[in-house]
């Protein structure tokens, strides 16, 4: 089991950000632009933590180096039920440098923009601070 989910699952913040390098780069299931570097990507998996209800990872699949994984995730947003998979890169020190996250349905990824939409203004203090 990997650190980030090891600390996603213990809803730790902290612990999940200390995974990341500082150099990397999270795609979200909503926006096209990647958002580069670690204090956003910490203050977006932050945003996720007060937004996602429910959150379980159900299924974890690792490629043959160690360096790529998929998380197979389930949550809820008030009353939509979603379905995703976060996919991580590792960098040469164990760090995640690459963050990709695909969510379905698309009622469920139009809940997610919305919820995170209403965020965006802390979020981006958050990763100002």
């Amino acid at each position: 089991m990997t650190s980030f989910r090891k600390a996603v699952e213990a809803r730790d913040p902290d612990a999940m950000a200390a995974t990341l390098a500082e150099n990397v780069v999270f795609r979200s299931p909503v926006a096209f632009k990647p958002y580069p570097g670690k204090a956003i990507t910490a203050a977006i998996l932050r945003g996720v933590l007060r937004v996602f209800e429910d959150f379980r990872y159900v299924r974890e699949l690792s490629g043959d180096e160690g360096r790529d994984h998929a998380l197979v995730f389930e949550a809820r947003i008030g009353d939509a039920r979603v379905e995703g998979c976060d996919f991580l890169h590792f960098d040469d020190d164990g760090l995640i440098d690459e963050f990709t996250v695909m969510v379905r349905p698309l009622s469920a990824a139009q809940a997610l923009a919305e919820a995170m939409a209403a965020q965006f203004e802390q979020i981006q203090r958050e990763a100002l601070a």
